[in-house]
């Protein structure tokens, strides 16, 4: 049996796709929706798999401190020195900000502030739902635990 918990948070930030064809070579923005989903095989003590007020607070400070507003850039993206240059608001990420690399980056910043927080034994992100548009998202789900079961 394993339990589920989910928080949302919604953002506005703009990247681009400069090795890549087509219209995302450009910058542009989008006001993405990220579901965190965090299972536990038991629950707590207290009845629970995390605190969902305190994963809700951690985690929308974290989004909204570094992308909120701003841009996601790749390290390589000539114009990441322009931006920072006259005080734009960049996250620099160590590849490129595709949807499906923004998912496994809000999951490390979930995992990481789980760590730190009052949980059930066993307690890992096992999703991470990031919706860029109405009609493009990418799922993030942990290829570890798959393995494991084996």
């Amino acid at each position: 049996m394993s339990h589920l918990v989910t928080v949302k948070h919604n953002f506005e930030t703009a990247h681009r796709l400069p090795h890549l064809p087509g219209k995302c070579t450009s910058l542009h923005g989008h006001s993405w929706w990220a579901e965190v989903t965090v299972a536990a095989p038991e629950l707590s003590r207290g009845g629970l798999v995390v605190e969902f007020g305190a994963l809700k607070k951690e985690f929308r400070a974290w989004v909204d401190q570094h992308l909120d507003h701003g841009a996601m850039l790749g390290a390589q993206d000539a114009l990441l020195p322009v931006l920072r240059a006259h005080g734009s608001k960049v996250y620099e990420v160590a590849g490129w900000p595709t949807v499906e690399a923004t998912a496994e980056l809000l999951a490390q910043v979930a995992g990481d502030i789980l760590f730190d927080l009052v949980r059930a034994p066993g307690a890992y992100v096992s999703r991470v739902h990031l919706q860029e548009t109405h009609v493009n998202a990418a799922i993030w789900e942990p290829t570890a635990l798959a393995g494991a079961a084996s």
